[in-house]
């Protein structure tokens, strides 16, 4: 199989995941865990098991070691800031006010933004295939959302939605500012210091809540919850999406979030918290069709410009 389509399965992996997280967070709080003391020990975590990864990888490959350059700590700053502490601290915070479904609903504005952002910053061409794709992947977890059975606890929908709305500007943003990191170096040279920095950044916010849990009062299916949250949410589904982006565009690859909403009712339905229907089967019809035109690429211009 060529890059590409490892790139693609490494895509589809991610969206599989996070499908499932969203149910997954929200039975771990704010019933055990507020939203700030989670992210805390999600991006903790993450981060003693990427530097840990990456010291095992440069001892078994030292050939292969790489020093980053000094000019590019900003960007792995501005990449910690919006990939990791604004983009975990709004969207935690936003689910735990909102559902489930809603708040995988929300994250479909990502493709649009990292479209808009594409075009404005990197200079790429909004082909006519693409923004068809992402309408159409839009159209269909509109639908979704709209006909489905929305899980119950939602606090405060309002504001949920919104930080997490917030959340997918952020994660845009982020998008675009990684790409640059990902042509030039190996994805664990940099990600150890965007979610070392990104640590740094959520302490001031998650630290008393983290110190408020009550660890004797948690069933043990909530340790591992935490776990799944920190070690395979997080820390590998980062990884996957780094080398994702080694081979696919950022609108590519953010066009997959429209699957999310789509995993998250699978989920859902298969716990019995959901039901299926004709309306989300042709909501989840368009969303494939949306992905599939987004990530299929013109063979001419392809062979012509090297488009990925």
């Amino acid at each position: 199989m060529s890059k590409r389509t490892y790139a693609l399965m490494a895509a589809w992996t991610v969206a599989i995941i996070y499908g499932v997280t969203f149910t997954i967070a929200k039975d771990v709080m704010p019933a055990y865990v507020d939203a700030f003391g989670f992210i805390f020990m999600r991006v903790g975590g993450s981060t003693l098991l990427f530097w840990l990864a990456s010291i095992g990888i440069n001892r078994l490959n030292p050939a292969k070691k790489q020093k980053i350059d000094k000019k590019d700590f900003f960007r792995i700053i501005a990449a910690a800031f919006f990939g990791v502490a604004f983009n975990m601290l709004t969207f935690f915070k936003g689910l735990s006010y909102t559902s489930p479904i809603m708040g995988a609903v929300l994250m479909v504005t990502t493709p649009m933004i990292v479209l808009v952002l594409s075009a404005i910053i990197m200079r790429e061409r909004m082909q006519r295939q693409k923004v068809a794709g992402i309408f159409l992947g839009l159209a269909g977890t509109v639908l979704l959302i709209l006909y489905g059975k929305s899980m119950i606890n939602a606090p405060n929908a309002a504001l949920g939605n919104f930080l997490v709305f917030v959340n997918a500007v952020s994660y845009g943003f982020y998008l675009i500012l990684v790409k640059k990191l990902m042509d030039k170096y190996s994805p664990y040279t940099f990600v150890k210091w965007i979610y070392l920095f990104g640590f740094i950044m959520v302490i001031p916010f998650g630290w008393e809540e983290f110190q408020q849990i009550e660890w004797h009062s948690m069933p043990l299916s909530v340790y591992w919850k935490i776990g799944f949250v920190i070690v395979v949410s997080t820390f590998l589904t980062y990884l996957l999406n780094l080398l994702s982006m080694k081979e696919l565009k950022p609108t590519t690859v953010a066009v997959f979030i429209y699957l999310q909403p789509f995993f998250a009712s699978i989920f859902a339905i298969s716990l019995g918290k959901d039901e299926l229907s004709w309306v989300k089967i042709g909501s989840s019809l368009l969303i494939f069709l949306g992905v599939y035109l987004v990530t299929q690429k013109k063979e001419k211009q392809a062979d012509k410009k090297g488009i990925t």
